[in-house]
């Protein structure tokens, strides 16, 4: 039975009418309640960043979480409704480079990099551009990034967006109108430094590396406070010269690895990528790079594992300090970066929980160690190898004779280009598998005892007799990877080498994009494909997946180009897909129209430009083209489909052609100037060089 409160006197013989005419009285009389406080653009705490996996509807940082395992629990898509997925929108990020970047997802709002460091602000339901921002990056830049001149993404933290610019300045920006809030010059200008890694922030600091170990720079890692852009710290990764003190007591230690001069060559070990964070443990990890220059024998003649080169550091994020090191190729020789993605994760292993960091670096080895001590668990490799035999007890790789090319050329298992490269791996929980776009590419490599070191350039010491990429085989394919085991359980091939990054999703999903122009969805415990749809250019970033107003969307930023696509000629033009960045958002439903993609072009006209050149002028155009140009417009002269194929200039470039390559008459088109390279007369050999492939080519009548 309802209790009941007696009517008081107030209110006996009173109407409800009455009643409500005195509360309304009352309610006039007070103040109407304040307007709810708009939601800050960027609005992503420290606090936020931790728990970043219980807040599916957003994608707050790189890769996704602080783990970087780049899963996501969203189940709206399944394996049963996937084949239902349409695009929602795309929008043109006005570039022809190649794309890398992982887009940020914050409350609605979507945040991408594209090539030369421009930021993209975008609604993430409909893809209408909010803002967009340019650093106004040198064009002539171009010179000094090795490999591109991408960008794989921006930070957002506490209402600004941070992007490394590709000429080493970190740019903090107004998350609601792209706005610069303050810049930091994070590199010595006079040296040939670039950024292409998207930055991180843990615990207020934002964190970047940077590139240039093949133009001779020595490698660190810096943290700048977000509120302001002052430098909290910066740990190198590689001792200076022995003469001065050292920065820290773990660039003494690493001191004793070295010998000879290797300070004079910048001694590499750049952080140009991966980085991961375990809140728990306050422990962040770093990947450096390769030595500078590539060869061993010349960078430190005496030997030793020139430490921190090609290693996994733990660092105390507060102050930079060495924690530990795992070097996964100890005095690298062979450009095996350990850049690669790091991912955190919990593993049962041998009956116990582990606390496991995970990599598949370039070297071609997938190692599992100890987050916490650095302990190396196990390895094995992933990929074809013929530089190494295997691991020993403590997972320190046990070289071939074969992979020693001083006194012979050696066709390298992996490449260069690695074993994995930069694309993002996954990993998802309920199959307990590692997904690893997986390349398998050899390359000749051949020791140049007549090196000598050339500030501002290529600094390899290794030859280039046999650069040219004819008759390489590049494969490409998808591989999941059982962590606990060291096995593969299955394996898609795919048409080229140089596929997307993956995503895991919830319901037994993976997504990745191919180099061939497509976005594909497969059964992540068998590697069935479910669906497919075309993205009208190659993909290579990693996709990832948010809702808005209780939509899923899964979305990836597209655009051919890069390292591989610009210099591996004919290998790369196996995908036969050209550059054009977009983003291409899709949900269940989705009914936009694609837009199409540029054609691939039909076999180069035959020259009619005249050259009085000798056969001696063209091969050593061969030589200096592959040293000094190959690496952007492709081995052989074959363009990858991003930048410009020589082959196909006209009459107008080859009367323009000295102008053009010497005196920089289009640097601000991306082609630096290589006057102080380049001679007259090296010129000209370059150019007879470029027109005998164009006339080969043009008789073949065939592009490959």
């Amino acid at each position: 039975m309802r209790d009941t409160v007696p009517a008081t006197p107030l209110l006996q013989g009173r109407s409800r009418l009455t009643l409500a005419v005195l509360l309304a009285g009352l309610w006039a009389c007070a103040e109407p309640p304040a307007p709810a406080p708009p939601v800050q653009a960027g609005n992503v705490s420290d606090a936020r960043l931790r728990a970043a996996g219980e807040d599916t509807a957003n994608w707050l940082s790189h890769g996704r979480t602080y783990a970087e395992q780049r899963y996501s629990p969203l189940a709206q898509i399944d394996a049963e409704n996937v084949s239902e997925l349409g695009l929602a929108w795309s929008a043109d990020l006005q570039t022809m480079r190649g794309v890398q970047a992982t887009p940020i997802v914050v409350d609605g709002s979507m945040y991408v990099a594209a090539p030369w460091s421009v930021v993209h602000a975008l609604d993430a339901a409909t893809g209408e551009e909010l803002w967009r921002y340019d650093p106004q990056v040198p064009k002539t830049h171009s010179r000094f990034a090795c490999c591109s001149v991408a960008s794989r993404g921006v930070a957002v933290h506490d209402g600004r967006v941070f992007v490394g610019t590709l000429d080493g300045r970190l740019v903090a920006l107004d998350a609601a109108d792209g706005t610069p809030v303050w810049e930091t010059l994070t590199v010595d200008p006079s040296q040939p430094y670039s950024i292409t890694g998207a930055a991180r922030v843990v615990k207020g600091l934002v964190i970047i590396g940077n590139g240039g170990a093949e133009y001779g720079v020595r490698g660190y890692v810096s943290a700048y406070r977000s509120e302001d852009g002052t430098l909290a710290w910066r740990t190198y990764t590689v001792p200076g010269d022995p003469s001065l003190p050292f920065e820290s007591p773990a660039m003494e230690k690493a001191a004793e690895t070295w010998n000879g001069e290797w300070w004079r060559y910048g001694g590499g070990g750049t952080v140009w990528d991966a980085l991961a964070y375990d809140p728990e443990l306050d422990l962040l990890y770093v990947g450096t790079g390769n030595g500078s220059p590539h060869a061993r024998w010349a960078r430190s003649p005496g030997g030793g594992d020139n430490l921190y080169l090609a290693s996994i550091l733990a660092l105390r994020p507060d102050t930079g300090e060495q924690v530990w090191h795992f070097q996964t190729t100890p005095a690298d020789t062979w450009d095996y970066t350990a850049t690669q993605h790091i991912m955190l994760a919990d593993l049962e292993i041998d009956g116990r929980m582990r606390k496991v960091v995970m990599q598949a670096p370039k070297n071609g080895f997938f190692f599992v160690l100890d987050r916490e001590t650095g302990e190396f668990i196990s390895g094995a490799p992933f990929s074809k190898m013929n530089w190494a035999l295997g691991l020993d007890a403590d997972g320190r790789p046990i070289e071939s004779e074969y992979g020693d090319y001083r006194t012979e050329t050696r066709m390298i298992y992996p490449s260069q280009i690695g074993g994995h490269n930069w694309h993002p791996m996954s990993f998802h929980p309920n199959t307990g598998l590692v997904y690893i776009p997986t390349l398998e590419i050899g390359m000749p490599m051949g020791y140049d005892e007549e090196w000598v070191h050339q500030p501002g350039r290529w600094n390899l010491a290794v030859s280039f007799d046999g650069y040219a990429s004819g008759g390489n085989v590049a494969l490409g394919y998808l591989q999941a990877w059982d962590p606990v085991t060291q096995r593969p359980v299955w394996r898609v091939d795919h048409v080229a080498a140089w596929n997307g990054g993956t995503l895991a999703t919830a319901h037994n999903l993976l997504f990745q994009g191919s180099a061939d122009g497509r976005l594909v969805a497969y059964r992540a415990d068998d590697g069935e494909m479910l669906w497919e749809t075309p993205a009208g250019t190659g993909v290579m970033a990693g996709p990832v997946t948010y809702t808005v107003d209780g939509q899923q969307y899964v979305a990836v930023a597209a655009g051919w180009g890069g390292s591989f696509p610009m210099g591996m000629g004919s290998m790369a033009a196996q995908a036969r897909v050209r550059g054009g960045g977009r983003v291409l958002a899709y949900r269940l439903g989705g009914d936009a129209e694609l837009p199409p993609g540029l054609p691939w072009p039909g076999p180069p006209p035959m020259p009619s430009f005249a050259l009085e050149a000798s056969q001696a002028d063209v091969d050593e155009g061969s030589r200096l083209y592959h040293l000094e140009c190959g690496v952007c417009h492709g081995g052989e002269v074959v363009g990858g489909g991003s930048v410009h194929d020589l082959r196909y200039s006209g009459e107008a470039v080859h009367e323009r052609f000295q102008a053009i390559v010497r005196g920089g008459e289009r640097a601000q088109l991306g082609m630096p100037a290589f006057g102080e390279i380049l001679s007259e007369e090296e010129a000209r050999q370059v150019q007879a060089y470029v027109l005998f492939a164009a006339r080969q080519a043009a008789t073949q009548d065939a592009t490959p």
